[in-house]
């Protein structure tokens, strides 16, 4: 099994969260009520949408993870998963997401209760993030 199935049958379990498919078109994605919130979209690449505050508030203790890649004004994060402790750190991570959308101020609600667009969070990483081997990454 690899790292992301790992993840994703762990966080399918999440009562919070239900699957269907990534809004981007490619892949698996779990939902909250409010909004999308991973998408699985390779066996180890996992684009998790963050609220910007909670990207502010972890900015530096996600910049300090070789498993993340931040991509300048997206509210996506990609997480890359090499081993279990990159799992567990992608739980972690869906953890703050939950209850970053569950908090969002109301003004983020006005739009009205969630449809199949208001789920959907425009600009997921997918194909703006390359993400090397760890091996590889630190030869430069």
């Amino acid at each position: 099994m690899t790292p992301a199935q790992h993840a994703f049958e762990r966080l399918q379990t999440w009562p919070d969260l239900s699957a269907g498919p990534a809004s981007c078109g490619t892949g698996r994605a779990l939902c909250s009520v409010r909004d999308e919130i991973v998408h699985f979209h390779s066996d180890r690449d996992v684009d998790l949408h963050l609220t910007h505050r909670a990207i502010q508030r972890f900015q530096y203790d996600l910049g300090g993870s070789t498993a993340i890649r931040l991509v300048p004004g997206s509210r996506w994060v990609t997480v890359h998963l090499d081993c279990d402790a990159d799992v567990d750190l992608l739980l972690s991570l869906v953890s703050i997401a939950l209850k970053a959308h569950q908090s969002r101020p109301p003004a983020d609600l006005a739009a009205g209760p969630p449809g199949p667009t208001a789920l959907s969070a425009p600009g997921c990483n997918f194909h703006r993030v390359t993400v090397l081997p760890r091996a590889a990454a630190g030869e430069a």
